[in-house]
Formats: C-alpha cells, structure tokens, sequence
C-alpha cells in the first residue's frame, strides 16, 4: 500500500521504528518534521523484524500497529503504511524506500531520524543508496551528540546536501521506559495518548516478568 492509496501526496516525510509503544515523542518528531520542513504529510512506518534488535522482546505487528492506528488519529495530515510488518523477513529501509519509490512517490521524500542513528547510519545496509533515494531530516536525540557537516564529509562525500538538520523537538521519551513503567505498575500518562494508554492496560501489554528483562 503506497502513499498515493493512503491519501498522502506531495512532500512526505517517512517515520520509522518499533513504536512499542508509539509515545508522544514520535508524535513530536513527526509534527516537527512537517512543520520545519513544510511537508504535506507524514507516512509512519512500522516496522515488522526490525534486524538489529532480533535478540529483544517485540510486541507482535498487529499489536503495535492497533497503537499506532489511535496515536494518529486525531491529525489528517498523518498516516501509517503497512510496507513493512507485511513483508516477510528483516526491514530493511533501503528495501522500504525502493518500494515506495516504485509505487509513485511524487519526490523524493524525507526519511526521518535521530542523530543516534545518523551516527550508526554508515552501517545500514546500503546508506549510499539511501541517500540516493531520499533526503535525511535529523531529530536531535538527548545525550547523543549531532554529527555536524565534518562528519558527513568525511563519510559521505558530495553527498552532504542529502541531509538536513531539524531545531527539535529535545524530547527524552523512550519506548523502553515506558515499557518498564507499565511492567512495574507506574504511570505513563502524558507519556503516550490516552487511548495508547488505555490499549496497553485493557491488553496487558508489557507484563512484568517479560518486559523487567527488555
């Protein structure tokens, strides 16, 4: 299912990740990017075996898809694509972005990440093609520093007009804290959307002799 299907077109954005839970932090991000950016829309992009966490507890597909369904409900300008936890095996975005690409992309759009991830990006299968494909937008990321200009020199040649560096949002919402606050009986509200909240409790997600240990 191609952003066309979705009732996106124009300048997207695309972001990725486990959203296990979805918090209010990828919300922020997702709303940054479109604003900065000044985007038509936002494709969320859950992912299905996520390759480098394959010795971590995941919540399955459907679960986190559900989550993600009532995140972004309330914003028209957001919409979730399924590329990813309907095919088979490891996600690997190079995959994902030639995909969509084939099913009609407008323009090349914006893949969303963190500046921890940018500093891993080198590793990803095929960054080179990546960057062929899309344009990087950079959230910062508490307690990882930016890779500046330098750094993309270095190990992206000619290639450092293919990202861009976003003011925010300095958000510390982590998924893994949150997972950990359900799994000891704490409060998660004002961490993820209500109805997130209440998916998770009227679910069990996050049951403490799993999740204690991810």
């Amino acid at each position: 299912m191609g952003p066309g299907s979705l009732g996106l077109t124009g300048r997207l954005a695309l972001l990725g990740g486990t959203f296990d839970p979805v918090h209010y932090g990828h919300l922020a991000i997702g709303e940054a990017a479109h604003d900065e950016l000044g985007l038509d829309g936002v494709l969320f992009l859950p992912a299905g075996m996520p390759p480098h966490k394959h010795d971590r507890t995941i919540s399955p597909p459907s679960v986190r898809v559900a989550m993600l369904e009532l995140a972004i409900a309330d914003n028209p300008t957001f919409r979730m694509c399924r590329i990813e936890v309907d095919r088979p095996g490891p996600s690997y975005t190079v995959e994902t972005l030639e995909a969509l690409v084939g099913e009609g992309l407008d323009e090349p759009p914006h893949l969303v990440v963190s500046s921890e991830a940018l500093a891993d990006f080198p590793r990803w299968r095929q960054p080179e093609r990546i960057l062929a494909l899309c344009r990087l937008a950079v959230v910062p990321r508490p307690g990882h520093r930016m890779p500046g200009r330098a750094w993309l020199a270095e190990h992206f040649p000619e290639q450092e007009d293919r990202v861009v560096f976003l003011d925010g949002p300095h958000l510390g919402h982590s998924a893994s804290a949150i997972r950990r606050k359900v799994s000891e009986g704490r409060s998660i509200r004002y961490l993820v959307p209500p109805a997130v909240e209440t998916y998770i409790h009227e679910h069990g997600l996050y049951p403490s002799e799993v999740w204690t240990k991810n």
